[in-house]
């Protein structure tokens, strides 16, 4: 089925109001997993909805929650973000970070307390009206291997940069430090299809292609898969997201960082405070002046996009090109949903006495 997504972000907010989020940041929440769905994230968007009402049932989750700053300098703070839904504290992280940039040229937030936010791009890009940079990182449930072991250790641990440019499109970089994200995984068991070798390995360590590996004890891979195809590049990038996000907080890291779903229990030996998320503005004029500096973005990204293409491909994109398509075209013909999503969606609108009719 297609909705709209005016349709789909309407519904979305109705729920989270109705799990007693506050009007504000029931809206922000759900225009963050609407974004997703819009952008092609299709494993962050609105099928992942349910999963946070379940962590909210098992009292993992506080839809009021009291995010307040609990360490600060001029241009860094630690945020205590209460348990909240990562989808309103990450921007109200952003919010306080793009504050200390105007103030003093770049601020830097490190967030502890807190839940899954979402895709990390959404709040790096919060930066580019304010012609800064947007930095954005969290570390995840651990369902990934270092290189060379068979423990889940690391999360999906996503990198995101948004860069303002002028007459072209901004730049925005969104990706896991793992070959793919785990909600890629979760889109392949709904279809019933197989995964690519080298996404993830067994609970042996073996290459395998099966999408529900991991509750079978497996784990995903670092970006680049095995040491040969440099695998140890994206497990030090996740080591680095784990650590910006966590270490540095006061949230969890590594193995004890809580899992997203609610079946499974938190550790029961925590060494922090809920997940850990990193983020990070600075103005672009603090180097050199902006308007110069978006026409050499323009100029950069001109100068990529007119590449010369490798045989057997039509076009050279850069970061963030097809991410903008697929808005333009959801948002012209709707979002694409997942009959296992859209029986999701009818549940949840049993339980809060909602009306789901889609047309």
């Amino acid at each position: 089925m297609t909705i709209s997504a005016s349709y789909l972000k309407e519904f979305t907010q109705q729920v989270f109001e109705k799990m007693g989020c506050p009007a504000e940041q029931a809206n922000e929440a759900a225009e963050c997993l609407n974004q997703a769905d819009l952008r092609g994230v299709d494993s962050h968007g609105v099928a992942r909805l349910s999963g946070y009402i379940r962590l909210w049932e098992q009292k993992r989750l506080n839809a009021t929650p009291n995010m307040r700053i609990v360490h600060e300098t001029p241009s860094t703070a630690v945020l205590d973000g209460d348990l909240g839904l990562g989808l309103a504290v990450a921007p109200h992280a952003m919010r306080i970070a793009m504050e200390k940039a105007r103030n003093v040229g770049s601020g830097w937030v490190a967030v502890k307390n807190s839940n899954h936010y979402g895709i990390a791009g959404f709040h790096a890009m919060m930066a580019l009206e304010h012609d800064m940079i947007g930095i954005s990182l969290t570390n995840a449930s651990p369902l990934v291997s270092p290189t060379f072991s068979k423990s889940r250790f690391l999360g999906t641990n996503p990198i995101a940069v948004a860069i303002p440019a002028g007459k072209e499109t901004p730049l925005v970089i969104d990706m896991a430090t793992t070959t793919v994200a785990n909600g890629k995984l979760e889109v392949l068991q709904r279809k019933g299809e197989e995964m690519p070798v080298g996404w993830a390995q067994d609970k042996d360590g073996q290459a395998t292609t099966d999408p529900t590996v991991l509750k079978k004890g497996g784990s995903m891979l670092p970006l680049g898969g095995d040491r040969l195809h440099g695998g140890h590049k994206g497990y030090c990038l996740g080591a680095m997201v784990d650590i910006f996000s966590a270490v540095l907080s006061g949230a969890n890291y590594g193995p004890w960082v809580p899992p997203f779903v609610a079946f499974l229990d938190p550790p029961a030996n925590p060494v922090g405070d809920g997940i850990g998320h990193f983020l990070g503005a600075f103005r672009v004029d603090a180097f050199r002046p902006a308007d110069e500096f978006k026409a050499h973005m323009d100029n950069w990204i001109s100068t990529f996009r007119n590449a010369e293409v490798s045989d057997g491909q039509s076009r050279v994109l850069v970061p963030g090109d097809p991410e903008r398509e697929m808005t333009a075209e959801r948002l012209a013909n709707g979002i694409p949903v997942q009959q296992a999503v859209i029986e999701d969606l009818k549940s949840l609108a049993q339980k809060f006495n909602l009306s789901f009719d889609p047309k």
